[in-house]
C-alpha cells in the first residue's frame, strides 16, 4: 500500500502523511510535528528489519528467542549510535479510521518522497532520513575507512531497502542528476550529496595533484582536499546548501570564526 503523502511549504518543507486504518509510518526521533488523535505513537529502539517494522516475536522460542531479539535490537542501536544517528524510532499507526501525521527535517530546505519497488536500494547522507512506511527497512552502510577518512562526508550512509515510500530531507534546493547523462561520472562537493540509487558508485578523490594548482584548489578554492565522485547509471539527488557552509555563515553573522582568503581551511579565530 503506497503511502499517501504531500510535501508542502517552500523554504522549509514539511510532509503531511495520510494513514489508512492500521497503516504504520515511522520516523527518526525529532522529526515528528503533529498528528490526529486517533494515531497512536510508540517509541522503539528497534528499526524495521525483515518484518516491515513489526516487533519480532522471538521465533526461536522461549528465552533464546527473546535473547536473540534483544541482541538484535542492541546491535541496531549500537550501529546507529556509532553512525551518529538517533537511537530511537517513533512509530505512528492509525486506529479505527484514517489519520494524519506531519514530519519535517531539521534544516531549511527541500524534502523528497522516494518510491522503493524492492529491486534497488537507496543510499542517503547521514540525517537525511525523515520518515518511511513500515515496509521500508532502515540500515546503516559504511563506504569504507579509506574513502570515508579522505572524504569527511559519506563514510556513514543511511540505506533503505524493501517496498514503499521513504521521505528524505536536505538543505537548500535539490537537483536530480544521472551520471550516465554526463559521460558516466560527475564530481561534486562532498557535502552536496543527499541520496543516490543502488548501482551508482560513490567514491572520493583528491582535488588536483600534489602540485601548485592542486594546492591552490585545496587552500583557496573552498572545497578542501577532496571531491565526491558518482559513477554509473542511476538517480542522484544533490543539495545546494551544505551544512558546513551554513555553519560558517552563522558563525560569521554571530562574530565567531572569521573566514580568511583560504575559504575556511584555516581560521583566524583567536578565542
Amino acid at each position: 500500500m503506497t503511502l499517501q503523502q504531500e510535501i508542502v511549504g517552500n523554504a522549509m518543507q514539511m510532509a503531511v502523511v495520510n494513514l489508512h486504518p492500521g497503516q504504520t509510518v515511522y520516523c527518526e526521533a525529532g522529526k515528528f510535528l503533529f498528528k490526529t488523535t486517533n494515531v497512536t505513537m510508540e517509541t522503539r529502539l528497534s528499526g524495521p528489519s525483515n518484518g516491515g517494522g513489526q516487533q519480532q516475536n522471538g521465533s526461536g522460542g522461549g528465552m533464546g528467542g527473546l535473547l536473540r531479539q534483544a541482541m538484535g535490537t542492541a546491535m541496531q542501536a549500537g550501529q546507529r549510535m556509532l553512525a551518529g544517528e538517533s537511537l530511537a524510532f517513533q512509530y505512528f499507526t492509525a486506529q479505527g479510521a484514517e489519520g494524519t501525521v506531519g514530519f519535517a527535517g531539521v534544516l531549511p530546505g527541500e524534502m523528497r518522497a522516494l518510491e522503493l519497488d524492492g529491486t534497488r536500494a537507496w543510499f542517503a547522507e547521514k540525517d537525511a532520513f525523515v520518515a518511511a512506511e513500515s515496509t521500508v527497512d532502515f540500515g546503516i552502510a559504511f563506504t569504507g575507512g579509506r574513502t570515508g577518512m579522505s572524504g569527511g562526508e559519506g563514510f556513514v550512509l543511511e540505506k533503505f531497502t524493501g517496498h514503499g515510500t521513504v521521505i528524505i530531507a536536505g538543505a537548500g534546493n535539490f537537483i536530480d542528476l544521472n551520471p550516465a547523462d554526463f559521460g558516466g561520472r560527475i564530481e561534486v562537493d562532498t557535502g552536496c550529496v543527499v541520496a543516490f540509487e543502488e548501482g551508482v558508485r560513490y567514491g572520493v578523490q583528491r582535488v588536483g595533484g600534489l602540485n601548485r594548482q592542486g594546492i591552490m584548489n585545496a587552500v583557496f578554492g573552498g572545497e578542501g582536499l577532496s571531491l565526491a565522485t558518482l559513477e554509473g547509471n542511476g538517480r542522484v539527488i544533490l543539495q545546494s546548501l551544505t551544512i558546513e557552509s551554513l555553519a560558517n555563515a552563522l558563525k560569521k553573522a554571530q562574530g565567531g570564526d572569521k573566514q580568511g582568503p583560504t575559504g575556511g581551511l584555516f581560521s583566524t579565530h583567536t578565542g
